[in-house]
């Protein structure tokens, strides 16, 4: 009896095994998903055309983010190097955004932006160069996207700067997934590359958004 019992249990545990296997083969519930770390908060900057733009346009996106100034001669040459190897690797897909912030507001004026978009030769459609106020900025750098420490924000703003090599991943539901990648390493460009090919692949956009996606609160 308890033999017979045991085999009726085991074939049970098969059986839901196969449902959910069937279920859920060939959907995002099936494939493991890069981790959230995060989540874009409402902003509202300058791009290089003088045009508003703001965390809705980046619904319905997969979005790699950065922070660089115009006259840096470090890092940033190097960096956006990088970057315009992701920009050559998802410039034909629609639903894919590279978005640029300076964090020198003071001298990145619009024409300036502007003027280094038109140098790198790329399509201001899918890869966004953005100014504004110095301190909305550095706040969504740290709050949103996790590219310098909070903790900095205690600093009077005149006196900050912020100078990171790293890139923040954002899904097409606004959250920053995966984790902050080096935009000086290579392999962890080609990291990047992958996954943003990931978020690609998953559903979700614009009409998946819930109100409460770009709060405080992941």
């Amino acid at each position: 009896m308890n033999k017979k019992l045991i085999g009726y249990l085991l074939f049970f545990v098969v059986l839901v095994a196969a449902f959910y296997f069937f279920l859920f083969r060939g959907t995002d519930e099936w494939k493991t998903k890069l981790p959230v770390i995060s989540y874009v908060k409402p902003f509202h900057f300058t791009n290089q055309d003088g045009l508003v733009f703001t965390d809705k346009d980046m619904l319905g996106k997969v979005c790699v983010v950065n922070y660089f100034f115009t006259t840096c001669k470090g890092i940033c040459p190097k960096m956006n190097t990088n970057m315009k190897t992701i920009y050559e690797a998802f410039k034909d897909e629609p639903d894919f955004l590279i978005v640029s912030h300076t964090c020198n507001p003071e001298t990145d004026s619009v024409p300036r932006m502007k003027a280094y978009a038109d140098s790198m030769q790329v399509n201001t459609r899918k890869w966004e160069f953005l100014t504004g106020r110095k301190d909305s900025l550095y706040q969504i750098a740290r709050s949103a996207y996790l590219l310098d420490d909070p903790k900095n924000n205690v600093q009077k703003i005149e006196d900050q700067f912020i100078h990171t090599q790293f890139f923040a991943l954002v899904d097409k539901n606004g959250k920053v997934r995966g984790q902050i990648y080096d935009g000086l390493k290579q392999e962890e460009i080609n990291r990047l590359i992958k996954d943003a090919k990931s978020l690609l692949a998953e559903k979700g956009g614009a009409g998946n958004f819930s109100n409460n996606i770009f709060s405080n609160n992941p």
